[in-house]
């Protein structure tokens, strides 16, 4: 896989570089900012680009840089990293996108299987996050019947539809009934998960995929 790498701490980004060359990756770029970052993903065109979330420009530039890539390279994927596990970082990061991105803490990718394992997910266009950082805003797997456990068969067909991106269009297709049948599952799922009300209908859709895939980690 090709990588771009950005992260102003010469030591942490030598050692990804390292460590991504010995998983048999090619870093294509290797540089201390979200400016330089996009330069050479526009020029060398990356499977992924693996950036700092608090690096220049500005003191959240991983957050800028990962929207400025995002609009310039829409198939690009992207894995932002921290050293702390912050619920608000990852609903900005929602924000840049749904689809083939990534937010990990630094300290959880020190191993080949796990960077190479979250690379190849983001690069086929999944969301990879830091199950720490998933439950400050889902809480913990409960296995006595709340949660993700109190959904019936139906409300757990949808939500499975939902962690693979489906509109409620699509899961009403792929479950022969009507969009709003659909819509009618989908708020009581949120209200089963316990949701935020003042959320918005779209996080509280992230939110409820998030519960979904922490309860069943080998979907996501």
């Amino acid at each position: 896989m090709r990588v771009a790498v950005a992260d102003d701490g010469a030591l942490f980004r030598q050692g990804l570089v390292l460590l991504l060359e010995a998983a048999g990756h090619e870093v294509v770029g290797n540089v201390t900012n979200g400016d330089e970052l996009v330069e050479v993903a526009t020029r060398e065109s990356p499977d992924v680009a693996i950036l700092d979330i608090r690096m220049p420009p500005g003191e959240e530039g991983g957050l800028t840089t990962a929207v400025r890539l995002r609009e310039a390279l829409p198939d690009l994927g992207l894995l932002l990293l921290s050293h702390y596990a912050e619920a608000h970082y990852l609903m900005r990061i929602l924000d840049v996108s749904t689809r083939g991105i990534g937010y990990r803490l630094k300290d959880r990718i020190a191993s080949l299987d796990t960077l190479s394992d979250t690379l190849s997910r983001v690069a086929s266009g999944e969301i990879v996050i830091e199950p720490e950082v998933a439950g400050q805003l889902v809480g913990p797997v409960r296995p006595d019947g709340s949660g993700v456990g109190a959904l019936r068969g139906r409300e757990l067909e949808v939500l499975g539809l939902m962690a693979e991106g489906r509109s409620n269009g699509s899961i009403a297709g792929s479950l022969f009934v009507s969009t709003k049948a659909v819509e009618k599952h989908i708020a009581s799922i949120f209200t089963k998960l316990n949701l935020p009300d003042d959320a918005t209908s779209y996080h509280r859709r992230v939110l409820a995929v998030l519960a979904y895939l922490r309860a069943h980690p080998a979907s996501g």
